[in-house]
């Protein structure tokens, strides 16, 4: 066994140097909470960026995936599968109406890939229209579609015909949407741009403008979908039918996978133009099975409304001059501030509270779906401690 310092000695020697490291080392988890070397106990409101809404070693899914691994790991999606199958059968049932097809890759920024390519030939078009503060990943067609200019102009020229335009505003989405778009990309709450929640209005208004102008609606479910907003999928707030949605991060219960999920706008998808070695995998699409299964005989998506009402109004009633505005849907929760966050959410995981950044300024609240009142309270009691009281 590695001690703290020997692990942490190896992966600083090794590591690519593109993620800023956070001074713990963490051995185990259960439910909301996560344990260090040391022993000491945190309650995670990380959730591994938005993938752990059935909690930590969840005994479901790690029963499957045990089951699983001594029966069939890999098989390429050209052969058939019963756990394949069986994860189609349950996403189609849970899924928003039409959305019966599906692709499956590996994670977030592959389904996004993926949508922006059946989205060009199925329509005959080129342009995608993305909005600002948006993000969709970071590989190239990705990254096309993400606002962010830090994560974009190192990279540059990405991927042609992308469009960017202001998030919950109608007019400038009818003037960006012509006769030459292939499909508008879009969350349902920006989650990486500062947990912005979408008007209701406006994202119908959006969905009536693609069937008005034939481009194909995409919405990215990535972080929002598995109960995470308090509804299976975020769309189900505003009763929106993609043409296409991505999903990833939560869906396998930990384990890494993507999914497109494919209406009936696009019609029949070419043979060959798409290809994935690992996705859909047996080992995945059991735990994806049992994952699911989990958030509906426990109705997560309830329990994060339930639990994600309890966190923003213990939040709201913080009195602080820092806070600036406290916003969020179920679970997905943000406290904007006036300056910036990072010395907070560090004073924040020294109190035993992991937290998120989304910007420069906000702190984001991203825990498992099964995290119970009295760790929702301890959350707001020590983001009252790191603030600044009136």
């Amino acid at each position: 066994m590695l001690n703290p310092e020997e692990i942490k000695k190896i992966e600083n020697s090794h590591e690519s140097g593109v993620y800023g490291k956070i001074d713990i080392v963490l051995v185990r988890g259960e439910g909301a909470r996560l344990w260090d070397a040391d022993g000491k106990m945190y309650v995670d409101c990380m959730g591994g960026h938005g993938v752990a809404n059935v909690g930590h070693a969840n005994p479901a899914v790690a029963r499957a995936v045990a089951e699983q691994a001594q029966q069939l790991i890999t098989c390429h999606s050209a052969l058939y599968n019963e756990q394949r199958a069986l994860l189609m059968q349950k996403l189609a049932e849970i899924a928003p109406p039409g959305l019966d097809r599906f692709f499956f890759c590996n994670s977030g920024a592959e389904a996004v890939e993926g949508a922006l390519k059946f989205a060009r030939p199925a329509t005959g078009r080129t342009k995608i229209i993305a909005t600002m503060r948006g993000f969709h990943g970071r590989t190239f067609g990705a990254l096309s579609a993400t606002w962010n200019k830090e994560y974009r102009e190192p990279f540059e020229p990405l991927v042609p015909d992308f469009a960017f335009v202001p998030y919950n505003k109608l007019e400038r989405m009818e003037q960006a949407v012509d006769d030459e778009t292939a499909a508008v990309i879009i969350e349902v709450v920006q989650g990486e741009g500062g947990v912005n929640p979408g008007d209701g209005d406006y994202l119908r208004g959006v969905q009536a403008l693609c069937r008005e102008r034939g481009a194909l609606l995409i919405v990215d479910e990535v972080q929002t979908g598995f109960g995470r907003t308090g509804k299976m999928f975020a769309c189900e707030h505003y009763d929106l039918r993609p043409d296409i949605m991505t999903v990833a991060k939560a869906i396998a219960g930990g384990l890494p996978m993507g999914a497109i999920l494919i209406g009936p706008r696009l019609g029949e998808i070419p043979q060959r133009v798409h290809n994935n070695t690992f996705g859909a995998n047996p080992l995945c699409c059991a735990a994806a099975v049992a994952a699911i299964d989990f958030m509906l005989e426990n109705d997560l998506p309830q329990r994060a409304a339930e639990m994600g009402a309890r966190m923003m109004d213990g939040f709201k009633a913080i009195e602080s001059p820092l806070i600036r505005e406290v916003r969020g849907l179920g679970l997905m929760v943000a406290i904007e501030l006036k300056q910036p966050s990072a010395s907070y959410l560090a004073q924040l995981a020294e109190k035993g509270v992991l937290a998120l950044n989304a910007g420069s300024t906000v702190m984001r609240f991203l825990p498992p779906l099964v995290i119970g009142a009295d760790d929702v309270d301890t959350v707001v009691e020590k983001v009252a401690e790191v603030l600044p009281s009136l």
